[in-house]
């Protein structure tokens, strides 16, 4: 009798834990824009997920449990929701690749055998999401006819009509006051060096009218930190690090963001967007090569330049083996495979990073093993 009961209660708590189901965890892009959804352009519906939109699930009673950042953001108040998209908040891919470039900067800073600042990760980190959602703001702004012609972008907050020009130039300015309190908490030096991106954060969004080399740009922006994470750890930088570590990541955001813009190609031909994804065309793999040996050579002498260890030249290696299969996989006319591609360069970023501070944590090794046999000779 005791075993029948238990029996049944146990059958009622798997129906009841296969019954609970929270979406997968979401990583979309800096650019795509469905109002629910986080599928790539061309290749799933609003309310489907698309595959890369699905890391980790633990599978509980038959279905996948998770959270992802499209269903925090839907689960917000109607009112602050269209605001929340507007900075991209449930897509939370393009504060990743912003962000990136500032910890290999906080990490080759650090002092030898140590971990890299967490204040100033953490920092730079609330500094990525507001910077990253101030750009998507300006850009929406400047965008708002040509979204209405996408029907990937018509869904945005300010093309949709559910956020006026004035309401978003207002948040807006929250947005860029917050940033500026973030600021304020470095060095001078920093707190300069940072003032000056906010012209390449203005001007982006426009240069795609005028150039083939909108990602150039971007690439120019988004890697900022490369410079400013270094100058905020030692006062200022060191530009035989830091200048080469800055023009690898603007390398690395000229292959992810080619990779991206094919997904849109035949939009911007229709709307008069220009991209070097248009720009290389068939020949896109070949420049996306020359791209990838500029940031690795660029990598390898800010490592010297640092005094880095084997752990990250290793780690150098396995970038490069990445870079190499996102090239050689890819296949630029098929939407789901160049977002597939795009989104994996998370993984590249903070690959690189462990590198940064597994290599800088071997110097203190390095140097002990030197003292010790200094000693014993």
């Amino acid at each position: 009798m005791f075993t029948g009961k238990l029996s049944s209660r146990l059958g009622a708590l798997k129906r009841l834990s296969s019954g609970c189901c929270f979406s997968p965890l979401s990583r979309c892009s800096l650019h795509q824009d469905q109002r629910t959804g986080g599928s790539p352009p061309g290749a799933y519906s609003r309310t489907a997920f698309p595959p890369s939109a699905r890391p980790l699930m633990v599978k509980g009673g038959g279905r996948p449990f998770g959270v992802s950042a499209a269903a925090v953001v839907n689960m917000a108040p109607s009112g602050v929701r269209p605001y929340l998209r507007l900075m991209r908040m449930d897509k939370p891919i393009g504060t990743w690749l912003l962000y990136l470039p500032c910890t290999w900067s906080i990490g080759l800073a650090a002092d030898p055998g140590c971990l890299p600042h967490l204040g100033m990760l953490t920092l730079f980190g609330a500094g990525a999401v507001l910077m990253r959602g101030a750009g998507c703001t300006i850009n929406d702004m400047w965008d708002k006819d040509f979204d209405r012609k996408v029907s990937r972008t018509a869904s945005r907050p300010i093309a949709a009509g559910d956020v006026s020009q004035m309401q978003a130039l207002v948040f807006l300015g929250g947005q860029l006051s917050l940033a500026l309190g973030v600021l304020l908490c470095l060095n001078y030096y920093s707190i300069a060096l940072g003032a000056a991106s906010l012209s390449l954060v203005v001007t982006y969004p426009l240069m795609k009218r005028v150039t083939y080399w909108p990602q150039l740009v971007l690439g120019l922006a988004f890697n900022w930190g490369a410079l400013l994470g270094w100058s905020a750890i030692a006062g200022s930088c060191d530009w035989s690090v830091c200048l080469p570590l800055y023009f690898s990541g603007v390398m690395w955001t000229l292959i992810y963001d080619t990779i991206y813009a094919h997904q849109d190609k035949e939009d911007d031909v229709n709307v008069g967007v220009k991209s070097t994804a248009l720009m290389f065309g068939e020949q896109t793999k070949p420049w996306l090569t020359g791209f990838s040996a500029a940031m690795m050579a660029g990598l390898t002498l800010a490592g010297v330049n640092a005094e880095q260890t084997l752990p990250y030249y290793l780690t150098l290696s396995s970038v490069a083996v990445h870079l190499a299969h996102q090239i050689y996989a890819l296949d630029i006319n098929r939407p789901e495979d160049c977002w597939k591609t795009f989104v994996s360069n998370r993984n590249l970023g903070l690959l690189l990073f462990l590198g940064v501070v597994a290599g800088n944590l071997w110097k203190e090794r390095r140097e002990t093993s030197s003292q010790e046999e200094l000693q014993t000779s």
